[in-house]
């Protein structure tokens, strides 16, 4: 038997409450855990016994033999509720849940597919648009429906043409859903660097597209919104890339409807095991992403599994630039002890604002000089610069 772990918090919100016990017998699809408040169902991926429940999650010793089948969603005429039964969340790493996001008036404003794929080395959401680029788009046809959206956007950058050929040709009977293109920076799949292309509306820090009467989806997200509609399939596979220090990963290997729970070594091991010398597991984008463990369990909003180079050793002292777009702060002192160095100082990129106790980017993708950032921590010891990402 194989250990599933299914987190009780894979959302935005409070953690899920379990509703099985220890010694249960599961199947594939079954609810397990219901939200406390603000979340989303948590149905098993596996079939298998309830091993262990803690207050983080349940522990499933999976049976050896496993079936593609599950056991479907309750049969709904309601799309939202639909959504709401499958535990959608969005699946581009936000978790916020989908039946929430969703249950808005748009007054005939639009929806936005983002298909930016915007970390680099990720590559699963291109790659299933190249292959179904017509369950994305029923998919929006369902969503533009529930918001009152009168016109449908696939955000997608150009050079991603094969994605974009495929998308065209899905889209020749529709006359309200069309392709835009987005410049191939970084983070170009951020909601307000998309709002302000695709609308010419700057959003404030903190600010949702709904204010530029807009919502803005990632492509796994609306996939999932198609099979529990059409199929009432729950949130209980995920799309995956693994790459960096992997064999035969190194630009990236894709997996799609991976069991939710598994460990992340697991799928190292199945794109072809660690190349040495290796370093961190990463957990989502380069940019962005958290340091994890082998046995870090599959999540809703998981991306990514980057295995990443040794942690170059640094004696010099080390000073910090925290920003939205990159790593902040905390992330940033993670590496800098993985290095060995010492941080004497720390700053923040000059556009980053403070909302809701969360520091913010004014306007990601336009990055500000730092020069006077740069003497600041100079003054205060630095020797070198610790950053996530900057234009500057």
């Amino acid at each position: 038997m194989e250990r599933v772990e299914l987190m009780l918090r894979q959302h935005v919100g409070a953690p899920c409450s379990p509703i099985v016990k220890v010694g249960d017998e599961v199947k594939r699809g079954q609810l397990v855990a219901v939200p406390t408040g603000l979340g989303a169902n948590i149905h098993t991926s596996v079939s298998g016994i309830v091993k262990d429940i803690t207050d983080i999650s349940i522990v499933i010793d999976a049976f050896d033999e496993q079936s593609p089948d599950y056991i479907p969603i309750k049969e709904t005429d309601d799309y939202l509720e639909a959504i709401k039964e499958a535990g959608i969340v969005g699946a581009g790493g936000a978790g916020f849940p989908a039946h929430v996001k969703f249950k808005t008036d748009l007054k005939g404003g639009c929806f936005i597919a983002n298909a930016a794929e915007c970390e680099p080395l990720l590559a699963h959401n291109i790659a299933y648009l190249e292959q179904n680029p017509d369950v994305i788009i029923r998919g929006m046809k369902y969503l533009m429906e529930i918001t009152n959206a009168k016109v449908g956007y696939i955000a997608i950058k150009v050079k991603h043409l094969n994605a974009i050929k495929a998308i065209n040709k899905a889209l020749k009977p529709e006359d309200n859903i069309s392709i835009k293109i987005l410049p191939d920076m970084y983070p170009a799949g951020d909601e307000r660097v998309i709002v302000r292309e695709f609308t010419g509306v700057e959003l404030k820090p903190g600010e949702l597209p709904s204010a530029a009467n807009a919502v803005i989806s990632n492509v796994e997200t609306i996939k999932n919104v198609t099979l529990a509609i059409e199929q009432r399939k729950p949130v209980i596979d995920k799309d995956l890339t693994v790459a960096g220090r992997v064999r035969g990963a190194k630009e990236g290997k894709v997996f799609f409807n991976v069991p939710i729970g598994y460990p992340v070594k697991k799928y190292i091991e199945k794109a072809g095991g660690y190349l040495e010398p290796h370093g961190e597991i990463i957990l989502g984008g380069p940019f962005t992403g958290k340091h994890g463990e082998e046995t870090s369990p599959i999540v809703k909003t998981l991306g990514g599994i980057i295995v990443a180079m040794p942690f170059p050793q640094e004696k010099r002292k080390v000073g910090i630039l925290a920003c939205e777009c990159g790593a902040q702060e905390e992330r940033l002192r993670e590496i800098a002890a993985g290095m060995g160095a010492q941080v004497v100082a720390e700053r923040k990129c000059k556009r980053m604002v403070e909302v809701n106790g969360r520091w913010r980017c004014e306007k990601p993708g336009v990055c500000p000089g730092q020069a006077s950032t740069v003497l600041d921590l100079k003054r205060e010891g630095a020797e070198v610069i610790l950053t996530g990402t900057c234009g500057d």
